[in-house]
């Protein structure tokens, strides 16, 4: 009860709801994330099954997901058992470790292995299905969205969007932060977990993260200076956040839009006569005398 009170009141902060299209985009995109994670498991039963029939198909391929490997299992479920015949149909790369195929492909597959490697494969092919239908459904609705809603077509974000005094406020409710907090226990100073926070979106947040560190832009320049100084875990999670802050403001503000730094963000930035001091006490330090002069 005091809780309506409050919200009566106006003392409670309100929740954000988004738009409908985007609760649509997000259910259909959380479907398809449940339905990618049961495939992968699909593929982690076939791969068992595989090794206890003495089968080390995964030892020689990348995956089983490569249509070398598929072509093999499915020629074994037909009955096909020749080692040699199955190491002929590989493709491209995998041809060149017929020998290490075959000595993988000689094991103890039989009917009842070729039963369950069947159901299995069509698991996953209904799931495909699935998945390619739930992604086109996705990509119809973001290719509608406004961009300032900070949802572009092709995945793109950025840093500048403004840098108002709310802007903590979404990051503390998902609990991403650059630094830990430092925890002290008498003369005992631990570095703090980061909260938990949504599930779902520390985990979009940590994709996007990664992918950004790829890139040439100012998100994967921080990714890397982090990176050097504090690890690429913490550089992820610092990335993310940054993230987090860039859709807060399309969110906050229609009008704003996406500009992207650069990758040179912080080098034309940095304090040119502070670097040349460092640098200087560096040498001078090793026990030599330096003499600066302008170049040409």
């Amino acid at each position: 009860m005091w809780l309506a009170r409050l919200t009566e009141m106006g003392l409670l902060r309100a929740s954000f709801v988004p738009p409908a299209a985007i609760r649509d985009l997000r259910d259909y995109t959380r479907m398809r994330t449940r339905l990618t994670q049961e495939r992968t498991r699909c593929f982690q039963r076939l791969e068992k099954l595989l090794e206890g029939a003495l089968i080390k198909l995964s030892a020689v391929a990348s995956k089983l997901t490569t249509n070398s490997a598929q072509d093999m299992i499915k020629a074994m479920i037909a009955g096909q058992r020749d080692p040699q015949v199955l190491a002929g149909l590989a493709r491209t790369r995998m041809r060149a470790r017929h020998d290490d195929l075959v000595e993988a492909l000689d094991g103890m597959f039989d009917d009842h292995h070729g039963e369950l490697a069947a159901l299995l494969l069509d698991q996953i092919a209904v799931l495909d299905a699935k998945i390619a239908q739930l992604t086109g459904r996705a990509a119809e609705l973001t290719a509608a969205m406004p961009a300032a809603w900070g949802i572009n077509p092709d995945g793109t974000t950025g840093p500048d969007a403004g840098t108002g005094p709310d802007a903590p406020v979404l990051n503390a409710v998902a609990r991403l932060a650059e630094c830990p907090s430092a925890r002290q226990s008498g003369p005992r100073t631990r570095a703090g977990k980061k909260g938990q926070g949504d599930t779902w979106l520390r985990g979009s947040l940590g994709q996007a993260a990664t992918g950004a560190a790829r890139t040439a832009t100012f998100l994967g320049e921080r990714y890397s200076r982090i990176a050097r100084r504090r690890g690429k875990a913490k550089a992820q999670v610092a990335v993310a956040r940054s993230i987090l802050v860039i859709i807060w403001h399309l969110l906050k503000n229609p009008e704003a839009r996406f500009t992207d730094l650069g990758y040179g963000y912080y080098q034309a930035r940095l304090d040119k006569d502070k670097k040349i001091k460092n640098h200087i006490r560096q040498i001078e330090a090793l026990g030599f005398t330096v003499t600066i002069t302008s170049a040409a």
